[in-house]
């Protein structure tokens, strides 16, 4: 890719050609997950021969450190599942000691949240987000493939006793799986401080039969949640994609997820990394621009700033999900979702 040349980057630096800015990177730092979602990956893990390695700590620490000069206020540290790494606390000690970097947050499938999430906050990590995707034990095992239901749900107790003020909870809602869930969500929420994200099925290339057979509409949701009196509330510049409504009687909150949405695209503010050191403009799209051949000294900061900002010109006004084209992307797993 052709080097653009400039003297100093900045928070304008990232800003595309539609005029949206950059805030937010999800960052994976690893593909290793141990669980077999049927959403994602339903015959788990299969490393790939002769595969790269994953990022260095030093590598991170460029990676990230050009990020926010160029305006990155957020890093989301994603997997795979990211706490696999055994270098893991160090990677979140190396993100803090970053200028600019406000938050740091966890995306994770809570199978050592209750061994560690004292430890994660300790080091670093301001907020977290855990995986469950159903409150009946044999769906939720029926779905993920472990047998950790009970494990995760006293992980998330846990959190909240180690001072996190809220916990983001993922559920992806299938038709004929874990629809009927929804309710009970609701109700588990109504006195604990979480923000309740349940996440549109997505349509991935080897996943086409699951999605025609399990997929439900956000829009479905968002209809019962206005009915019943949840308000959409304003986001801020460095949220995620949720549309977060509240309710005056719950303590909790009500996160939607809707890629198949109208402009969903329009409001974008995060760019991604994968593990091995690509940057993905869109979950649904390219193979991904090499950025590690530019992570090797700290010499090389301004050409990888150069690099990340010609890319990002380059960014497509939205993805092309709903005439059912998901890019090659086979799997949410190989970027972090």
């Amino acid at each position: 890719m052709q080097t653009i040349p400039i003297k100093n980057v900045g928070a304008a630096q990232l800003v595309d050609s539609f005029q949206r800015e950059y805030y937010y990177l999800r960052l994976s730092i690893t593909d290793v997950c141990n669980f077999r979602c049927n959403y994602c990956l339903p015959d788990g893990y299969q490393p790939e021969p002769n595969k790269p390695s994953f990022l260095t700590l030093d590598e991170i620490r460029r990676l990230v450190s050009s990020f926010a000069v160029m305006g990155t206020e957020k890093v989301r540290i994603t997997g795979g599942e990211p706490t696999l790494r055994k270098d893991f606390l160090p990677i979140v000690e190396r993100i803090r000691g970053i200028d600019g970097i406000k938050q740091i947050a966890l995306t994770t499938n809570g199978f050592r949240l209750l061994k560690d999430v004292a430890a994660w906050k300790q080091v670093g990590v301001t907020s977290i987000n855990v995986s469950v995707d159903s409150l009946d034990a044999r769906m939720f095992q029926r779905i993920t493939g472990v047998d950790k239901f009970d494990d995760i749900m006293r992980g998330i107790d846990r959190a909240f006793e180690c001072g996190y003020q809220k916990v983001k909870v993922n559920s992806v809602l299938m038709k004929d799986l874990n629809d009927k869930d929804f309710s009970g969500f609701l109700a588990w929420i109504k006195n604990k401080p979480i923000q309740m994200r349940f996440i549109e099925l997505m349509q991935t290339g080897e996943m086409n039969s699951f999605f025609q057979k399990h997929h439900l509409s956000g829009q479905i949701l968002e209809q019962k949640l206005l009915q019943d009196g949840w308000q959409l509330q304003i986001k801020n510049r460095s949220d995620g994609p949720a549309k977060v409504f509240r309710h005056p009687d719950y303590m909790g909150e009500i996160g939607l997820i809707m890629p198949y949405e109208k402009n969903f695209c329009a409001s974008c503010n995060r760019l991604r990394v994968s593990a091995k050191g690509k940057l993905h403009l869109c979950l649904f799209g390219e193979e991904g621009i090499d950025l590690r051949d530019l992570l090797q000294s700290d010499e090389q900061q301004m050409l990888l700033q150069s690099r990340i900002f010609s890319a990002l010109q380059g960014k497509r006004e939205h993805h092309y999900l709903h005439v059912g084209d998901s890019g090659v992307r086979n799997h949410l797993a190989s970027i972090g979702g």
